[in-house]
């Protein structure tokens, strides 16, 4: 392990030394300031860095040796928190180690893997049950991150930047303040998420400074709104306790949206990622995101083929027998479900290996199925008509059955223009349902009524449970807004699989591991086996039963078995698994809590999104 850090740094300080631009322009009203910001934040990372190698070093029997570490490491982590936004923006291949994730992460599709490092995996290591016996790690660790911190200069020679790229790396961290640090993402058990928020935003107003004195008026509501966040921060640094809706309503989102005005107001707008919408208002918008899948497509022609897909949707001539449709799982009047453990398969007194998840949302992931097997929603469509256990088809009688017939003539012509009917196939009823699916993300629940401002559409105890999950349950963590799915803010490139234990069945008094394997099935790394996506809890009220095999019956037996620590936490044999196998210690009534704010996520008027428009 130590031979990899070394190799990692190295091949760092040579891309850091190698990079060589011209100077920053005279003209910038604030990327001067920016950059002397950075070099004090970095000289601030460095010292923070010594102090925890040296807290490190002096880890012995004392318990108190342990806190100290653990102190060392939070100020360590709120140094970084400083400069964050700017080495994430501008430096993200040659800095993602010093947060990144603590578990081995599988590079696709070259199936490289990448060691646990950094601050995240010092917090491991600090948190095991027998911290001494990992101080030999935990020296490799602190080394490692203080030779890079200290090689953390040599980013800067030279470097250009300009005020719109520190602008648009702002509005980034505003993001992940709202989505990542409240909920306790990259430090769950030093519980410093709120307290690193506050840095954050402490960052930010220093940066900004010299925008705001030379746009006074335009600047002046975001201002406020920060002063008051910093305020409000600092009122409340207890994370359990922190009440997140409020932050959010009150300064989080307010902000994002202020600060979109503000932007706008200076002319100095660029995106320079793949997804985010910037004319959106704030993250839990229904339109925060772009789409990936048939996002250009002209007004008519989506129009078009959205009704043609919805005609395809309750289509039984899809399958190979005339029996099924997609419907016939995915049910509008049980939230695209079918409510049962298992689907039946088209071989007699067989089923499907796993549960039917609800389509509502299934455009907003980057895999589809349960192990992630394929990329897009048109892979998915794809495989499940020709797939002879789940509808048969093919595609002779794809085009001789469906697409010939006088239903579908009218709507073929609108949608692919000039195109020969008899050479539709596979290709285009696939895309006529990519973009039916597409709708069915209506983002109309009591809790999103409640985010728009409408007080009295959730109730106290569904206020809490959202506090809750998205902070001492730690459910946000994995159940990422604004979809609470495996889709990572800030810039949402990647949908995330996760390693939990799931039982056979919801009896955990004599629990037994489910043998599906999930993802190691495609990819043989052991870090891949009994991996499953996270799937949205959008509508889980409605949904079950759960998990991907259909093993529990109820919200309350999955909030059980979280509270439980999954797996490992049953005591069952979960060598790789992901969900942190320290109980929650959740109340009942905040479990009900937790249960009351899933149900406000249940959208309204479903069957309604099958009509045409």
């Amino acid at each position: 392990m130590k031979k990899t850090i070394v190799v990692i740094l190295a091949i760092t300080s040579f891309v850091f030394l190698s990079w060589k631009v011209s100077t920053p322009a005279d003209s910038s009203i604030g990327a001067t300031h920016t950059l002397e910001q950075f070099k004090n934040g970095m000289d601030n990372f460095v010292l923070s860095n010594e102090q925890l190698h040296s807290a490190v070093g002096n880890l012995n029997p004392d318990s108190a040796t342990i806190a100290e570490a653990r102190k060392a490491l939070v100020e360590c982590r709120l140094s970084y928190k400083r400069i964050a936004f700017l080495t994430s923006y501008f430096f993200p291949s040659e800095t993602r180690f010093y947060n990144a994730a603590p578990k081995f992460e599988v590079e696709e599709p070259t199936l490289e893997l990448v060691e646990p490092m950094g601050l995240q995996q010092i917090e491991t290591l600090l948190f095991d049950d027998d911290v001494l016996a990992q101080k030999a790690d935990l020296l490799v660790q602190s080394e490692a991150m203080l030779s890079s911190a200290g090689d953390m200069h040599a980013l800067l020679f030279g470097i250009q930047i300009t005020d719109a790229q520190v602008l648009e790396s702002v509005r980034i961290e505003l993001i992940r303040m709202s989505a990542l640090y409240i909920s306790g993402y990259d430090a769950p058990m030093l519980k410093s998420g709120i307290a690193e928020t506050l840095e954050a935003t402490n960052a930010i107003r220093d940066v900004l400074q010299p925008y705001f004195a030379t746009h006074p008026e335009q600047s002046r509501s975001f201002e406020i709104l920060l002063a008051n966040s910093q305020n409000y921060l600092k009122a409340h640094p207890h994370f359990d306790s922190f009440d997140r809706m409020a932050y959010l309503r009150r300064f989080a989102l307010p902000m994002q949206k202020e600060f979109r005005d503000f932007v706008a107001a200076l002319g100095m707008v660029i995106n320079t990622t793949k997804y985010l919408n910037y004319e959106a208002p704030y993250i839990y918008s229904k339109d925060a995101l772009k789409g990936w899948e048939n996002d250009s497509i002209a007004p008519p022609r989506q129009k078009a083929l959205a009704e043609m897909g919805r005609i395809l949707f309750f289509d039984k001539s899809l399958s190979g027998d005339a029996s099924t449709s997609c419907a016939t799982c995915h049910q509008p009047q049980n939230y695209f479900t079918d409510q049962l453990k298992k689907s039946p398969s088209l071989v007699r007194d067989s089923v499907l290996k796993r549960n039917t998840p609800t389509l509502l949302y299934a455009g907003w992931q980057h895999t589809q199925f349960w192990d992630g097997r394929v990329a897009s929603l048109k892979d998915q469509i794809h495989n499940v008509i020709f797939n002879p256990l789940e509808m048969n088809g093919n595609e002779a009688s794809l085009n001789r059955n469906v697409l010939l017939s006088d239903k579908y003539r009218t709507l073929i012509k609108a949608s692919f223009l000039d195109k020969n009917l008899r050479e539709c196939g596979i290709g285009e009823v696939s895309e006529a349902l990519t973009v039916f699916l597409k709708q069915l993300s209506p983002m109309n629940s009591p809790f999103d009524r409640y985010i728009d401002g409408e007080q009295t559409a959730l109730t106290d105890r569904q206020v809490n449970g959202f506090n809750l999950f998205m902070g001492k349950a730690q459910c946000g963590t994995c159940h990422f807004p604004p979809f609470f799915n495996s889709l990572l803010p800030p810039l949402f490139e990647i949908s995330e699989v996760e390693v939990l234990g799931v039982t056979t069945t919801d009896d955990f008094e004599n629990p037994q591991l489910d043998p599906d394997s999930g993802r190691f099935d495609l990819y043989k790394m052991k870090y891949y086996k009994g991996a499953f996506k996270t799937p949205t809890v959008r509508n889980a009220a409605q949904t079950g039963p759960y998990m991907h095999n259909g093993s529990f019956n109820s919200l309350a037996k999955v909030v059980d078995f979280y509270n439980k620590a999954g797996g490992r936490g049953l005591s069952l044999s979960v060598e790789e698994q992901t969900l942190s196998a320290t109980p929650l210690n959740l109340s009942d009534h905040e479990a009900e809590d937790i249960i009351l704010f899933l149900e406000s996520l249940t959208d309204s008027n479903i069957e309604k999104l099958t009509f045409s428009n």
